[in-house]
């Protein structure tokens, strides 16, 4: 049963204390469904296929993630690989951004900012056919995470397109979503304000 109390402002600068109390309240439970709502909105990303490609987008998501699991990624690049095109429904045009945005309270300052810039480095592979400057993510160059974000396109995003390739399930990851999302947002523990990782090496690299 829905909970019926309400504010009774109807405008906020006329909010009191209580009202606003009752609103901190009331929305700790929707807080606590974001993991349905992310989980949901993948699943719909799965009802058809991505325009033009072979796959789905809900595919290319999961090829995404589990080549960053098989290569040994941590929980936060994994769940940053399956959500990283999350915002394409919605913001086809910014999606990069938007994707970031959903994630950015519950992951890594630095997997939130490889999200955001990831559609300028993946440019690097297609930009010149359609004329535009290849090399645009050369405005980062000197940002501490400009290599990782380029790893990441490369081992994880162009890379994941192949109708063929026997990428891992929703329910596999599942619980990996629920972690992240179940984390306290902005939390400095989880998002490490200028902490650099970057991607872990390949196994032939690490030798």
């Amino acid at each position: 049963m829905s909970d019926t109390r309400t504010v009774e402002f109807t405008e906020m600068k006329h909010g009191t204390k209580e009202d606003y109390e009752l609103l901190h309240e009331l929305e700790k439970p929707f807080h606590a469904m974001t993991p349905d709502r992310i989980l949901q909105e993948l699943r719909r990303q799965g009802e058809a296929t991505l325009e033009g490609y072979k796959i789905t987008r809900l595919d290319h998501g999961l090829q995404s993630a589990t080549r960053a699991y098989r290569e040994g990624a941590d929980i936060d690049w994994v769940v940053g690989a399956l959500l990283h095109d999350i915002g394409d429904g919605l913001a086809p045009q910014n999606h990069d951004r938007m994707s970031a945005e959903v994630l950015r309270p519950f992951v890594r300052e630095e997997v939130a900012w490889v999200i955001e810039h990831h559609g300028i480095f993946q440019m690097l592979y297609y930009g010149h056919h359609y004329g535009w400057d290849r090399n645009a993510r050369d405005r980062y160059r000197d940002h501490p995470s400009f290599d990782a974000c380029a790893e990441f396109c490369e081992r994880w995003d162009q890379s994941s397109f192949d109708p063929e390739y026997d990428a891992e399930s929703l329910e596999f990851f599942e619980p990996m979503v629920r972690e992240v999302f179940t984390r306290k947002a902005y939390d400095d523990a989880v998002v490490q304000p200028g902490v650099v990782t970057g991607i872990p090496p390949l196994a032939a690299e690490a030798k």
